[in-house]
C-alpha cells in the first residue's frame, strides 16, 4: 500500500493507494470523524478482492478545509487531484457523502468517471436528516465527545453491528482533535444545503445505488428517487442493515464488483 499526498490549486490531499491492475478505482468516504488514512489499512483489507483488476485510491478530504465548504467543492477538490495523478475513466464508490460528492462528479468531470455506484446516498437533504446532523454539529461543538460519538453508532450502525462490536465502536472517536472536531463539522454544515435533484438528469454514466431500509441517516426512498431518475440498477438491503451497510453486509463488495465487471 502506498500514502502519498497532493498539493494543486492551494489543495492539500493526502490519499492512499493499492493494487495492481491498470483500471482505476476510486472511493469517496462520507462524513468522518477522524482522518481516512488513520483507516488505510481497514480499508484495503475490505477491499482486497479489487486489487488485481484496479489500482485502487482512497482519497480523504483535503487538509485545509475553508469555511462554508460544499460538497460540490469537496467533488471539485477531489477531481483536481484526480486530473494532477492522471487519472480519469474510473470506476468510482461513493458512501453517503462521497455519494454525493460522485454525483457532482459525474455531472461536472464527467470524464473522470466511467462507472458510479452509490452507496447509501441522497440527492437532497430531508427535514430529519437535518435535525440530525443539526444535533451532531451542537454536540461536536459542546466537545461533548461521548454523546456524540453515542449518537452516531446508533445512527449508522444496525442493532446487530452494535450488539457485536458496541465495545470497539465507542472508541472510535478516542483521541479527537480540535482540528478533527473543526473538519467533522464542516463536513456535516455542507450536507445542509446539498440538493441535485434537478441536475440528475446531466449524468450519463451507467449507475448502481444500494441502500438500506434501515437506513436511518439518509431515507431509502432517497436511493429509489435516485434510480428512477437516473435509470440506474437498484438493489435495496432490508432493515437488518444501517446507514453503514457497505461495511456491515457480507456481500456488498461483491456486488460492486459484479456491478463494475458488466459490460
Amino acid at each position: 500500500m502506498k500514502t502519498d499526498f497532493v498539493c494543486v490549486n492551494g489543495i492539500e490531499m493526502e490519499y492512499f493507494s493499492f493494487g495492481s491492475g491498470e483500471r482505476a478505482f476510486v472511493i469517496l468516504p462520507g462524513v468522518s470523524t477522524r482522518s481516512l488514512m488513520l483507516s488505510a489499512m481497514a480499508v484495503s483489507a475490505a477491499y482486497k478482492a479489487f486489487g488485481e483488476d484496479y489500482t485502487v485510491y482512497a482519497f480523504d478530504r483535503r487538509r485545509n478545509m475553508p469555511d462554508d465548504y460544499s460538497v460540490r467543492q469537496m467533488a471539485s477538490d477531489t477531481a483536481a487531484v484526480m486530473q494532477t495523478l492522471g487519472i480519469a475513466d474510473a470506476d468510482i464508490f461513493g458512501a453517503s457523502q462521497g455519494g454525493m460528492m460522485a454525483m457532482c462528479m459525474a455531472i461536472d468531470h464527467p470524464e473522470l468517471v466511467r462507472k458510479m455506484a452509490l452507496g447509501s446516498t441522497a440527492a437532497k437533504m430531508d427535514d430529519r436528516g437535518r435535525e440530525d446532523t443539526k444535533r451532531w454539529i451542537e454536540l461536536a461543538q459542546s466537545g461533548d465527545l461521548t454523546a456524540l460519538t453515542a449518537e452516531l453508532i446508533d445512527s449508522l450502525y444496525s442493532e446487530n453491528t452494535i450488539g457485536k462490536y458496541k465495545d470497539m465502536l465507542i472508541h472510535m472517536n478516542d483521541g479527537m482533535t480540535e482540528y478533527d472536531i473543526r473538519r467533522f463539522i464542516l463536513q456535516t454544515q455542507a450536507l445542509d444545503d446539498f440538493d441535485i435533484t434537478g441536475e440528475l438528469d446531466r449524468i450519463q454514466c451507467p449507475v448502481l445505488v444500494i441502500g438500506s431500509e434501515g437506513d436511518k441517516v439518509l431515507p431509502p426512498s432517497q436511493s429509489r428517487l435516485i434510480a428512477e431518475a437516473l435509470n440506474a440498477s437498484l438493489y435495496m438491503y432490508s432493515d437488518e442493515y444501517g446507514h453503514c451497510v457497505f461495511d456491515e453486509a457480507p456481500d456488498y463488495k461483491q456486488r460492486l464488483l459484479d456491478f463494475y465487471h458488466q459490460p
